[in-house]
């Protein structure tokens, strides 16, 4: 199968843990059969490979999660980035493209295109190989598979198929109605639009030559803010007339806010934290080195990381982002392709920083034009190279960083620096990147 996984979204939904870096599906609160936590981009890639390991597999996102997909997923990982952040309809014109100039898809071929963090079991995935099969063999452009829903939702747009059959020709499309008209429309056999589309790829790219004369992937890159920001439901499904639906009746869910995360969360406590006996319905998550303690919560969400500190009601949780948009504070934890930083303190001329690398992975050989920098290593052993002098450190050494020197760092095993930045303008633009 050929899968664009569709990965967008700012960092709002799931404060403070996600940010304008670290988006929801990045964050690691499931746990996999072997008992480790994994991200929801994580738990999609692997089951997708458990149900077809050949499945070629491309992850369209914008530029800031690139090192976030690389840190979780490895440096090996199809790729497709928006040069900015667009809607569905420009990004899957851009993965197609992709698809047929860089992965070397046929025009005849299928592909499936779907979100990157819905919560399913095995057999939503399993359903793609009968979808990935009508959407190469069918007689109709477009196939959308839809899903059954569980209760009369405001929150979703549905599908009306011409009858309940599993597969079914398509009678229109309703556009989030009120609860009470959505109740009337699953009475007559609707299904939520969960975002899953199949085509043989020349359908796609005959659509995008129609909107933009292309002669590359380049040139479509080149041009992507002229296809505007509107959303592939609007801009192709609707328009379609030869469009099929394959209904979906197994689990799925929408993780879109803290209450709907923490239904599937395999602890109530995911860090440092204790519950007392009078606690009821309540979920912690505590990214801190310090303790949280309850005392007779009842339905709540608390959250805990370097970013912020969110206690909120369950409920109330999926109304925060106004809130949250009041903040204006840089981020303070990201992760990177080769590991992670975690801002821990700031004053008005200094900045202290922990870096961690992963075995292998270094960082780019750069220079700061206004900042001096003091790398303590606390673990681990690499090896730093200063103006182009190369020398192994390990646990206890500590490596001054004058302003306008380059120096790069790469991590032999884990390695665990504490970065001091020095100076009166200390600024993230401030880096100048070298080849080595």
């Amino acid at each position: 199968m050929n899968i664009i996984l569709l990965s967008g979204g700012s960092g709002k939904r799931l404060w403070p843990l996600s940010n304008d870096i670290r988006s929801k599906q990045f964050i690691k609160m499931f746990k996999n059969e072997n008992g480790e936590y994994e991200s929801m981009v994580q738990r999609v890639f692997r089951q997708i490979k458990e149900v077809d390991p050949d499945a070629n597999i491309t992850i369209a996102t914008s530029k800031k999660q690139v090192s976030s997909i690389n840190n979780q997923l490895g440096d090996n990982v199809s790729v497709c980035v928006e040069p900015t952040r667009r809607d569905t309809f420009p990004a899957i014109v851009l993965a197609s493209v992709f698809l047929n100039s860089e992965r070397n898809v046929g025009e005849d071929e299928g592909v499936i295109v779907c979100p990157v963090d819905p919560y399913v079991s095995a057999d939503y995935f399993e359903s793609f190989l009968e979808l990935y099969d009508m959407a190469v063999n069918g007689e109709h452009n477009l196939t959308l598979m839809g899903i059954e829903p569980t209760y009369p939702s405001e929150k979703y747009g549905y599908i009306l198929p011409e009858t309940k059959d599993k597969k079914s020709d398509v009678s229109c499309f309703i556009e989030k109605p009120s609860a009470e008209e959505a109740k009337k429309y699953i009475e007559r056999g609707a299904l939520w639009n969960g975002g899953i589309f199949a085509f043989k790829l020349g359908y796609m790219l005959d659509i995008a030559r129609s909107h933009l004369n292309f002669n590359s992937y380049k040139d479509v890159f080149d041009r992507y803010e002229s296809l505007g920001k509107n959303s592939f439901d609007y801009e192709v499904v609707e328009k379609e007339k030869s469009i099929k639906v394959m209904r979906f009746s197994g689990h799925w869910k929408d993780i879109g806010s803290w209450n709907t995360f923490a239904e599937e969360m395999h602890d109530s406590v995911i860090g440092k934290a204790v519950l007392n006996e009078n606690c009821e319905n309540t979920n912690v998550v505590n990214e801190l080195d310090i303790p949280v303690l309850c005392m007779g919560c009842k339905n709540m969400i608390i959250a805990a990381s370097s970013d912020g500190i969110l206690v909120s009601d369950k409920e109330q949780s999926s109304y925060m982002k106004p809130y949250v948009n009041q903040f204006n504070q840089q981020v303070m934890y990201a992760e990177k392709s080769w590991g992670s930083f975690t801002v821990l303190d700031i004053q008005e001329t200094s900045m202290t920083i922990r870096i961690s690398l992963m075995p292998g992975h270094g960082l780019y050989y750069h220079s700061h034009q206004y900042r001096d920098e003091i790398w303590n290593v606390v673990e681990g052993i690499g090896r730093v190279i200063v103006d182009g002098e190369e020398k192994q450190v390990k646990s206890g050494d500590i490596i001054t960083l004058k302003a306008g020197c380059k120096h790069t760092v790469r991590a032999e095993t884990e390695l665990k620096i504490i970065e001091v930045q020095i100076g009166s303008d200390i600024n993230v633009k401030d880096k100048i990147k070298y080849n080595k």
